[in-house]
C-alpha cells in the first residue's frame, strides 16, 4: 500500500494513507475529502497529509478556508487526530466519546458523531449507520470492529473503517479470483453478550444493504476501495451470509 488519492466521484476523493504496525507492516489507512451541497468540504477521518496530497487538498479547500469539519468516525482511529487538527485548526472537530476523552484539550464540538443530533446536522449530504448488536467502543482496545459508516448521497459512496473490508488477494490468486467484501474478522468477539444481539446485527446489515441500494463506490480502511462496483448492496448481503455461522453460534449460546 502507498499514499495516494482515488477520485471515487466528482465530489468524493479517497485518500489512501500509510499505517505501519511495528514500523514495518504497512496495513494502510484512509481519510476522504468530500464536497458538500453548499460547496464547502469535510474530511471523513483524520490523516497527516503531506506532499502532493496536502497540496491537492489545500488547493480544493482554499488552504482550508472551505473545510467545514474534520469528522472522526472510528473510536480507535486516533493516531492522526492531532496532526489533522493542527493542519486545519479552523475546521470544526467531531469525534466519538473516546476521541474526546483521549484528547481533552482539543476543541471538540459538543455533538458526538454517533448521535442522532450529528446525523441530522449533515443529513442533506450523508446518511450514517452504526452497527447494532456489537460494542461500539469495546473495553478491549484491540477490538476495532465498529465504526460510524458514512454514505455520501450525491456521489453514492460509502466510507467505512474496519467494519467492512475489501481485500484483494495477492499474486496470481488475486488475478484469478475477485476480492470479496467482508465484515471485519473480530465480529465474533464484539457481539454483545446478550440475547438478541446477533439478530440485531443481522437486521442492521440487511437495513444497510437496503438503504445503500444505489451505492456505486466503497472506501474501506486497511484494505482497498471499490470504485464503480457491481451491486454493492448485494455484496453487503453476501458478506452477511458469510458470517451467518457466527451469528447462529451466538444465538445458540445466548438465546
Amino acid at each position: 500500500m502507498s499514499e495516494g488519492i482515488i477520485k471515487a466521484a466528482d465530489d468524493f476523493w479517497n485518500i489512501r494513507g500509510d499505517f505501519k504496525i511495528g514500523g514495518i507492516l504497512n496495513i494502510g489507512t484512509q481519510c476522504s475529502l468530500v464536497r458538500l451541497h453548499n460547496d464547502r468540504f469535510v474530511l471523513l477521518d483524520a490523516y497527516a497529509l503531506s506532499g502532493d496530497i496536502k497540496a491537492a487538498v489545500d488547493e480544493a479547500t482554499d488552504n482550508g478556508a472551505l473545510l467545514d469539519a474534520i469528522i472522526n468516525l472510528h473510536p480507535f482511529h486516533t493516531v492522526h487526530v492531532e496532526a489533522a487538527h493542527a493542519m486545519y485548526p479552523k475546521a470544526k472537530l467531531f469525534g466519538t466519546r473516546r476521541h474526546v476523552n483521549k484528547f481533552p484539550n482539543l476543541p471538540w464540538q459538543n455533538m458526538l458523531v454517533d448521535s442522532e443530533e450529528f446525523a441530522a446536522a449533515y443529513a442533506e449530504d450523508f446518511s450514517f449507520a452504526i452497527p447494532a448488536g456489537v460494542d461500539f467502543i469495546s473495553s478491549n482496545e484491540n477490538l476495532h470492529f465498529s465504526s460510524v459508516l458514512a454514505y455520501h448521497k450525491a456521489s453514492r459512496t460509502i466510507h467505512v473503517d474496519d467494519t467492512l473490508m475489501y481485500l484483494p488477494l495477492p499474486g496470481l490468486i488475486g488475478k484469478l479470483r475477485a476480492p470479496k467484501l467482508s465484515f471485519h474478522p473480530t465480529l465474533f468477539l464484539t457481539l454483545e453478550a446478550r440475547s438478541g444481539a446477533a439478530a440485531e446485527f443481522r437486521a442492521w446489515a440487511q437495513q444497510l444493504a437496503q438503504s445503500c441500494s444505489d451505492a456505486e463506490n466503497l472506501c474501506a480502511a486497511h484494505s482497498a476501495a471499490i470504485v464503480q462496483g457491481n451491486n454493492l448492496s448485494q455484496q453487503v448481503l453476501d458478506a452477511l451470509g458469510r458470517v451467518e455461522k457466527i451469528l447462529r453460534k451466538h444465538e445458540k449460546k445466548f438465546g
